[in-house]
């Protein structure tokens, strides 16, 4: 007989970008490596983020994901580079609508990490986009973080050089604005496990 494995650890998976993927410092000192370090072996952490990925290309490795890791929650932080882009508001609620759907079929729930694009696209392009994560999280009940880099946006202490991507000090503030809405996701299981 083998080792015996804890009763119930859930699978997080998280589908994202260069923000989860942390592009420009060390990958340990990113929010999803502060995630692993938070949730200890109570919980498997896949970081399936790709730097420069859209919700296009997330929908489509999705499948894959899901079937190779079988999460329990999925957390999907997609969407800056497809407003960096210009790319319609329209095609990426279909895609992260896509990708909600098929990670409720195969029976995971869903976070919603919400970005915010630069208010220079316009306040029309950037209420549409804005709108998109609200919609979703209304029409489907799933968490919604409304903008992933609160607190630190704008902060030029937070920020790397190119403005876009923040440095390794903003990873914590990250993953707490991240954990005030995955926590009582993970404290349900908790509840339901005992």
């Amino acid at each position: 007989m083998g080792p015996v494995a804890n009763v119930h650890a859930d699978t997080l998976l998280i589908v994202g970008d260069s923000l989860s993927a942390a592009h420009g410092i060390e990958r340990e000192a990113g929010w999803v490596a502060l995630l692993r370090e938070r949730v200890g072996d109570a919980h498997e952490v896949v970081n399936a983020s790709i730097s420069g990925d859209t919700t296009s290309g997330g929908a489509a490795r999705l499948p894959d994901l899901l079937e190779r890791h079988s999460p329990d929650i999925v957390l999907l932080e997609l969407g800056g580079n497809d407003g960096l882009r210009g790319l319609s508001p329209q095609q990426m609620k279909l895609n992260l609508r896509t990708m909600i759907e098929k990670s409720q079929a195969a029976d995971a729930r869903v976070l919603l990490l919400g970005i915010e694009i630069p208010p220079n696209y316009g306040a029309a392009y950037t209420d549409a986009f804005r709108g998109v994560f609200r919609q979703l999280s209304e029409e489907y009940a799933v968490p919604l973080v409304p903008f992933i880099l609160d607190g630190v946006a704008l902060q030029d202490d937070m920020m790397q050089e190119d403005g876009i991507h923040p440095n390794a000090a903003a990873q914590p503030t990250i993953l707490d604005n991240v954990w005030e809405k995955l926590g009582p996701m993970l404290s349900r299981d908790t509840d339901r496990n005992e």
